[in-house]
């Protein structure tokens, strides 16, 4: 039965899930464009392209490395969800 405590062990789950799948990536961005940032810094360069190139290809080769780990995260989750459906309805 859809219980109130249900409705929100779902939503916990839920955003325990995109905080899973999205960390490696903003990780990525954050830690490239910290060391961008200190180049920049270092260099006087000012340049809005520079920081923009560096965490498109680092995002890139974090999405092939951990791509496959974050839609199997995914697709469990699903798996376990769409599972758990006749239990929810009663």
């Amino acid at each position: 039965m859809m219980t109130p405590e249900t409705v929100l062990t779902l939503i916990e789950h839920a955003l325990e899930i995109g905080v899973l799948v999205s960390a490696p990536m903003l990780g990525a961005a954050l830690v490239t464009g910290l060391l961008v940032s200190l180049f920049q810094a270092a260099t006087q360069i000012n340049e809005m392209t520079l920081s923009f190139i560096p965490k498109l290809l680092v995002l890139v080769v974090v999405l092939v490395i951990a791509g496959p780990w974050m839609l199997g995260l995914m697709v469990d989750y699903m798996r376990r969800l769409f599972i758990g459906i006749p239990g929810l309805i009663g």
